[in-house]
């Protein structure tokens, strides 16, 4: 019997919103406000959120060249193995099955739980009061439940899992629009909140503030490589894929731009420091507590969008990566009916309620954007070494300069949030370390039991 084979299915429509519901996430919803507690400035804030989007798109396009060049599934993973060593790509798979996509899944279902608890604060305290649970574990079984709900969903099958997300992805964006519309057609806020605020430290100290800063919010932005993972299942890969990275890349700056303008415009810089619901506190000084209550259940539901993306790439990944021989055998099946990689979304499953239920998801995310920001620096490098290899590849406009650029200040971001948090990069830096060994495992005992050769 042929081995099966993942399907191409996807269109330019749901592999760009595949890439916009993976960028638009928590991220937007939760970081201004404790970006503002350390830059004081609401003009630099914003300053460095475009520099976080010129920063995506120059990945973007990078990407886009190797994903023509290379339209399989497991995006850095299969780049990586192709371009320098399977250690390589096994490492960044490795991060990605720990850090990447089962952590964000369990943040973005205890973020919906988060807001969907502050918007109905009657069920938990119900709950309570009956003796039958207390708010921590309300929230925990809610987010579990999420995780399970769209594992279902997504292992029924790309295509119906497709839809699905095109509904919750064009729900978002109309949500963030009409708040955008709503939020500056009030005459509520004022323009004046630009000018006020602080400056951020001189010298090192700021720079390091200035480094993490741009960590945080490239965590915001992470998700520009999103149908990279699913170039196996993309229709016209050479075609659709870059497209699907730089229109949807484009889209998030655009509306995250006018997120954070919006978010000055409703909030004096002082009263935004230290707060994650910023979006709420907005639309409660723009149109009063009703909204503030009703913007956090639109979040918690906007969040879906965000966890449904995660749960359909991540199992892209180990399912490569098991093709080959580096994680566990089973990891590559493909469901007779569904046409998904049923076990890797199963353990996908499992990885991220485990997380949702320990309680240490914040903890992972804290070093997460260290972690994950290491290998696309390496991958984007790559793009010099295929155009040098493969000259007939697809050439897109930017280059040298995009790939210079995302290196110099990709490689300055990991430099300054070292120094500014040493044991959370420690730690992630520890993380790939732990992946050596793990991948001369894997390449000894699942090759010799499936007969492959190294």
């Amino acid at each position: 019997m042929a081995e099966k084979q993942l399907q191409r299915k996807l269109g330019l429509f749901p592999a760009t919103n595949i890439v916009i519901a993976n960028m638009i996430g928590a991220g937007i919803f939760t970081t201004s406000g404790l970006l503002m507690t350390g830059l004081n400035d609401p003009i630099l804030m914003l300053a460095l959120w475009a520099v976080g989007g010129i920063i995506a798109l120059c990945g973007a396009l990078s990407y886009g060249e190797l994903g023509a060049a290379m339209p399989g599934a497991g995006g850095e993973y299969l780049f990586l193995s192709r371009l320098y060593h399977p250690l390589f790509g096994f490492l960044s798979g490795w991060v990605s099955f720990i850090v990447g996509f089962s952590a964000p899944i369990a943040a973005s279902a205890l973020g919906f739980s988060e807001y969907f608890s502050r918007a109905v604060p009657g069920l938990p305290a119900w709950l309570e009061n009956s003796g039958i649970m207390g708010p921590e574990l309300t929230k925990k079984i809610l987010a579990v439940s999420i995780i399970i709900i769209f594992t279902f969903i997504h292992y029924r099958g790309i295509k119906y899992g497709a839809r699905i997300q095109n509904a919750l992805t064009i729900l978002k964006v109309f949500l963030i629009v009409i708040l955008l519309i709503a939020g500056f057609s009030s005459g509520n806020g004022n323009f004046d909140n630009f000018s006020e605020g602080g400056k951020v430290m001189s010298g090192l100290a700021g720079w390091k503030t200035i480094g993490l800063s741009l960590m945080w919010i490239m965590f915001a932005y992470s998700g520009w490589n999103a149908s990279t993972y699913l170039g196996a299942e993309i229709k016209n890969p050479s075609k659709i894929l870059p497209r699907s990275l730089i229109y949807g890349t484009g889209i998030v700056i655009v509306l995250y731009l006018s997120m954070n303008i919006l978010y000055v415009y409703g909030i004096n810089p002082d009263e935004m420091k230290d707060v994650i619901s910023v979006g709420g506190l907005a639309m409660g000084n723009l149109f009063g507590k009703s909204a503030e209550i009703l913007f956090s259940l639109l979040i918690a539901f906007a969040l879906f969008s965000s966890l449904s993306a995660f749960i359909i790439i991540g199992p892209r990944v180990y399912y490569s990566m098991a093709k080959d021989g580096l994680f566990f055998k089973s990891a590559a099946k493909i469901h007779s009916r569904f046409q998904v990689p049923s076990n890797s979304i199963l353990l996908q499953c499992l990885i991220a309620v485990i997380l949702a239920l320990s309680g240490t998801f914040e903890q992972v995310l804290t070093y997460m954007g260290f972690a994950l920001g290491m290998f696309p620096v390496l991958t984007v490098a790559g793009v010099f070494k295929l155009r040098k290899n493969n000259p007939e590849a697809l050439k897109l406009p930017g280059y040298p300069y995009t790939q210079i650029i995302y290196l110099i200040v990709g490689i300055m971001i990991l430099f300054l949030s070292f120094l500014e948090r040493p044991m959370e990069s420690s730690i992630a830096s520890l993380t790939v370390i732990v992946g050596i060994p793990a991948y001369y495992f894997f390449k000894k005992t699942v090759q010799a039991q499936s007969g492959k050769v190294p």
